[in-house]
């Protein structure tokens, strides 16, 4: 059983930029695929971004390309977000998920996490 708790949230100006952590506990980490979602209120939770195993490879939703980059440590067992030119749409709930994957394919469902975090509140004023 692996338990996520993100970390970072908070208000921001528009073009201003944040770093949410997730940090994991009670699995081996670097066995999982790691993605951030978000859910902002009364829409869908959408997909952000995802990284691989080794974090080697990382895929992302076309609204954040070249804002957005995940990463990880897997000596800290935590994924990071950090979040660049943040925009008032980018208001959201971040969560943060697991998936037990060792491959190079980018699950950009949710449904294909097998753990999932809380969340982080982000909120971006205009």
């Amino acid at each position: 059983q692996v338990q996520l708790a993100e970390s970072g949230g908070g208000l921001v100006q528009a073009g201003g930029s944040l770093r949410l952590s997730c940090a994991a506990s009670g699995g081996t980490f670097s066995r999982y695929a790691m993605a951030w979602f978000r859910q902002a209120p009364g829409k869908e939770r959408e997909f952000v971004a995802t990284i691989s195993w080794s974090g080697g490879s990382t895929y992302y939703a076309d609204s954040v390309k070249g804002r957005f980059t995940i990463s990880r440590d897997n000596t800290k067992n935590t994924v990071y977000l950090q979040m660049n030119s943040l925009k008032p749409e980018d208001t959201a709930v971040y969560h943060c998920a697991a998936k037990y994957y060792r491959g190079n394919y980018h699950s950009t469902s949710e449904y294909e996490y097998d753990y999932w975090g809380q969340g982080t509140q982000v909120t971006v004023s205009s």
